[in-house]
């Protein structure tokens, strides 16, 4: 993940201007760049935008235990904004999640509609920037071991992706070996997470490799993935129903390193509170574009223990600048081994992770949903 924000004093490209940055890579694996603008009500701007890519830092040592690698970019076009609208899924769960009218939000159907902020939803659907069917189509051997690098650069979606009859090993998270290597149907991607999985191309026939979400798939968020020798329509199968967890990737029976400090964060969603749009607060206190004002302090060479409690019924993917986290416990669950830059947290859930301070200077705490971060949740911490 490439991190440069306004909020940490990175200055902006100018318009019709130029810009040029150098860098040392690292580290290695797969990583993410895309623009930090803040779009809040404009949907031209931000990561609604194609400003976004892949970036793929070879490490020095590869066993390149594979055939070949390829890439893949998933994310929506044309978004409008709407209220209301369908249940949200938390797939870290597996259960839908509560209808506000459940929780007493709202008497009826209209009043519950007036109660909810504004949310994004897209006509359009892509991968690499293609609508499934058209341009040309993933060409594979039977034999072959392909590894596929998945990047979500949704700017609001929880995205899935599958390939009817074959299994996907996850081998990286997010650019970083996992400790446990796990066989899966299906893939699940918050935004901005990145999923690299290794699939022995087993199965000879045309094949749609695409979103569970029939709506998405049928309006472009899929690829067609076809075998030498092989015609026809191309097909796809939804596979069963899989349970997200990150605890699968780590290390067996392993007991998280004790940190020197915890730093205990709650989340609260406040509905339609700032112009119809939803509002989100850490601690109570939701971040000012304004003041970019530091929340936290830390100390360089210090271990931190993030404790986030989320009582809303949003998923958040949670990301951290400038810095790699390991995964300690999610959901009551206690890991260790899984190094991330970005983790969903999902509805009415808690979880941990630990970070090493290691990189001085301001650093940019946010959730990578843009209307969410857009419209309070983001912190920034700075080395005392």
């Amino acid at each position: 993940m490439w991190d440069g924000a306004a909020e940490e004093g990175s200055p902006y490209v100018p318009a019709r201007g130029v810009s040029r940055i150098a860098f040392v890579p690292k580290p290695s694996g797969f990583r993410f760049y895309h623009t930090h603008v803040v779009p809040k009500g404009d949907l031209n701007r931000g990561t609604y935008t194609g400003q976004a890519g892949p970036l793929h830092i070879e490490p020095q040592n590869n066993p390149g235990a594979y055939d070949r690698e390829v890439f893949l970019v998933m994310k929506e076009f044309e978004p409008v904004f709407s209220r209301g609208g369908d249940m949200a899924m938390d797939v870290l769960a597996g259960t839908p999640l509560k209808p506000l009218q459940q929780v007493g939000e709202a008497a009826d159907e209209e009043a519950q509609e007036k109660t909810k902020g504004f949310e994004v939803s897209y006509e359009l659907f892509g991968i690499n920037g293609r609508m499934l069917g058209q341009g040309e189509p993933i060409r594979v051997k039977q034999g072959e071991r392909v590894l596929f690098h998945v990047l979500n650069a949704s700017a609001t979606e929880i995205r899935s992706l599958a390939l009817p009859g074959h299994v996907l090993r996850i081998i990286a998270l997010d650019g970083n070996p996992v400790p446990t290597p796990v066989d899966v149907p299906v893939l699940w991607l918050g935004t901005a997470e990145r999923i690299s999985a290794l699939v022995e191309m087993n199965r000879p026939g045309v094949w749609v490799m695409g979103d569970l979400s029939d709506d998405d798939r049928g309006h472009g968020m899929g690829i067609v993935v076809e075998y030498a020798g092989q015609k026809g329509k191309p097909q796809w199968a939804k596979p069963k129903p899989f349970r997200w967890d990150y605890t699968r990737f780590g290390k067996a029976n392993a007991v998280p390193t004790l940190p020197d400090e915890t730093i205990e964060i709650t989340v609260v969603k406040h509905n339609a509170a700032l112009n119809g749009f939803n509002k989100w607060t850490l601690n109570g206190e939701a971040f000012s574009m304004e003041t970019m004002k530091p929340m936290y302090m830390v100390h360089e060479g210090r271990r931190y223990r993030f404790k986030f409690r989320n009582a809303s019924d949003d998923i958040h993917p949670l990301h951290l600048h400038r810095h790699s986290f390991e995964l300690t416990r999610i959901g009551g669950k206690a890991t260790a081994g899984v190094i991330k830059d970005v983790v969903m947290m999902g509805g009415f859930q808690e979880i941990e992770f630990d970070f090493v301070a290691d990189n001085p200077g301001l650093t940019l705490l946010h959730c990578h949903q843009q209307l969410h971060m857009d419209f309070g949740f983001m912190a920034l911490l700075n080395y005392a």
